[in-house]
């Protein structure tokens, strides 16, 4: 018999009911943490783009942020909430006054929700404004209200400080990442010139805009100069790298559109234009946007974006008087940069002599690379090197952020892989043996090399990574010596070849447990030696200790739990201060003599880790 549909089965839902129940459609993917996308850090971002709103408006040049044991404050200097609404604006869905377009005519959150998604999704939320000697606060707990208090006198300057800390029950296990929060402070202050972010004590400020951000984000010097136009609601900066794909920054209204969108395509196009027209000569689209390094920022009255997380533009138009996105940045560019070019002849000689650099190196890669792409639809149609998913990042879907590939090597480890993934979105890569060590080779060896071929086939990547067809590309190797060297070997590739990869925050290491420790009742999974003493301590006497040496030794059955929603990734970060030429050099090139003398000054024998385990 069917269930009974009757009148009870029809359930409306309260504001907060509806957020906690449904969390991706307000802040995408939950996550623990470990990826720049979860669910915590767009908590953060929610707050600040109310405040950086403010100052966008004229109003306040100073934002404090401080996270410890998880609980995020954010104050700033802006006019403050109108006091008789904090509560409405902070409970009530789609209240706000960005709906006024005169008072935030190109505001980042239009919609009128985000705050509220951070208040339903917090264990403890405290919101405060202080506005012309008198402050009103009011306290919630899971979108729950607690505290109201009345209106009081306060000496506070104006401005509004919350107070949150998200909810375990929702999150569980997270933590925030640094690097993260970080990245995300700067990208504020390169878009918000004259803006200054205390994070935890420490002073971000940047006086020259996209400019400092890729002088912040380059792995090295550029070619030549960089050049930074400016122009009402528009910032471009560019210059070429030594890099073999394009790598791009984008912005709508200070959101960080990690997957362009409209004014992304329309700046690629206008570029290649503005080139051609001023070398008179019709270089190829590839040629002209090879190795380029470029930040664009544009403001758009009401933007369009295709998910809540705001990460993708959609909108055409650019203003209520029609002008299309594509038509404002082709107009800008084609005038600015042509004569930036006039000026500057001897950037402009630069730039052309890295086009006919790269003309050469496609033509002579031709041959190869049509061999190549052949080889890979056959052995893509075989499924002999690709167990793949349903799910994709590029493309729309509800899931698309947890599309992922796991890159094994060995029959054993891939197939426990296979056997326990999620195949709506976790692909599996399977390599044959250890690949090759690419710091001094040229890009010939991606389309010479099968199993590099293969890779850049079923990440769709080669040319470039607007089209990546999985968010998280994670390397799953043993936890042994020849494990570490397949990771390493890995990584070395990807920032050879692909460096857009790590910087955009999609390359990670899988963490699998090194020990079980289990007895009949209970079975305790450790990541480390901490855990694995601790997990002793709770089952007592005679547990059985298992230590994991490969991935084939973990069942499909087990396997299930370490990636599944629980699963913990390590990312692999490019700090600025990290000089990936010089560390490739040492750690991969020829220098055997300093690194054998580093491995013998570091090196912990298996004697020391075997009396550490049991001490």
């Amino acid at each position: 018999m069917s269930e009974q549909y009757s009148e009870d089965s029809i359930k409306t839902l309260d504001w907060k009911e509806h957020i906690r129940k449904r969390p991706g459609m307000y802040i995408g993917k939950l996550g623990d943490g470990s990826s720049a996308d979860d669910g915590i850090y767009i908590l953060i971002k929610e707050v600040l783009d109310n405040s950086i709103d403010e100052f966008a408006m004229g109003n306040g040049r100073k934002i404090e942020v401080e996270i410890a044991e998880h609980t995020v404050r954010i104050r700033d200097y802006g006019r403050g909430i109108p006091l008789g609404k904090v509560l409405d604006v902070s409970s009530k869905m789609n209240t706000g006054a960005k709906y006024d377009s005169e008072a935030f005519k190109k505001a980042v959150g239009l919609n009128g929700v985000g705050i509220k998604a951070v208040n339903a999704l917090s264990i403890h939320f405290d919101i405060q404004s202080f506005r012309e000697g008198k402050a009103k606060r009011v306290v919630y707990s899971q979108g729950e209200l607690l505290e109201e208090h009345p209106v009081y006198a306060s000496e506070e300057p104006n401005g509004t400080l919350i107070i949150f800390k998200p909810d375990q029950g929702v999150f569980g296990g997270y933590e925030f990442m640094r690097e993260y929060v970080e990245s995300m402070i700067k990208n504020y202050i390169f878009l918000n010139t004259g803006l200054t972010i205390h994070f935890n004590g420490q002073k971000y400020f940047s006086k020259n805009g996209l400019l400092d951000l890729l002088e912040e984000n380059m792995s090295g010097p550029g070619l030549y100069p960089i050049i930074h136009l400016r122009g009402s609601d528009i910032e471009v900066a560019l210059t070429h790298g030594n890099q073999y794909g394009e790598e791009y920054y984008s912005f709508v209204n200070g959101q960080h559109t990690t997957q362009g969108g409209t004014h992304l395509q329309s700046f690629r196009e206008a570029y290649v234009k503005t080139i051609r027209d001023f070398f008179k000569k019709e270089y190829d689209v590839t040629d002209i946007r090879q190795s380029l390094v470029a930040a664009i920022s544009i403001k758009v009255q009401e933007p369009i974006f295709e998910s809540q997380t705001k990460t993708k533009l959609g909108s055409k138009n650019i203003a209520p008087d029609g002008m299309s996105v594509r038509q404002f940045i082709m107009d800008f560019l084609t005038r600015q940069l042509d004569n930036f070019l006039h000026k500057n002849t001897e950037i402009a000689q630069a730039l052309q002599a890295k086009i006919v650099e790269s003309e050469k190196e496609r033509k002579a890669l031709t041959g190869i690379r049509k061999i190549a792409r052949e080889r890979a639809k056959q052995v893509s149609l075989h499924n002999r090197k690709l167990r793949d998913c349903k799910v994709h990042y590029n493309k729309t879907h509800e899931r698309a952020s947890e599309s992922t590939i796991f890159i094994t090597e060995g029959d054993s480890a891939s197939g426990s892989i296979t056997k326990a993934r999620d195949v709506q979105t976790q692909a599996v890569f399977s390599l044959k043996g250890k690949p090759l060590n690419t710091f001094a080779l040229t890009k010939k060896i991606v389309y010479q090399n099968e199993e590099f071929n293969l890779l850049q086939a079923a990440l769709n990547i080669e040319n470039g990574i607007e089209e990546l067809r999985y968010n998280r590309v994670v390397i799953a190797t043993d936890a042994d010596v020849d494990g570490m060297h397949i990771r390493l070997l890995l990584i070395t590739f990807f920032l050879k070849f692909f460096p857009e990869v790590i910087k955009n925050k999609h390359l990670y290491i899988l963490q699998t447990p090194l020990f079980r420790v289990r007895d009949k009742n209970r079975t305790f999974y450790c990541y480390s030696d901490e855990e694995k003493h601790k997990a002793i301590a709770t089952i007592g006497k005679n547990p059985e200790i298992t230590r994991f040496k490969g991935l084939g030794e973990i069942s499909p059955d087990e396997f299930k739990h370490f990636i599944g929603p629980k699963i913990r990734l390590e990312p692999v970060i490019i700090k600025r201060e990290d000089f990936v030429e010089k560390i490739l050099e040492f750690y991969m090139g020829k220098n055997t003599p300093e690194r054998q003398d580093f491995i013998i000054d570091n090196l912990r024998v298996e004697e020391d880790l075997v009396e550490d385990d049991f001490a």
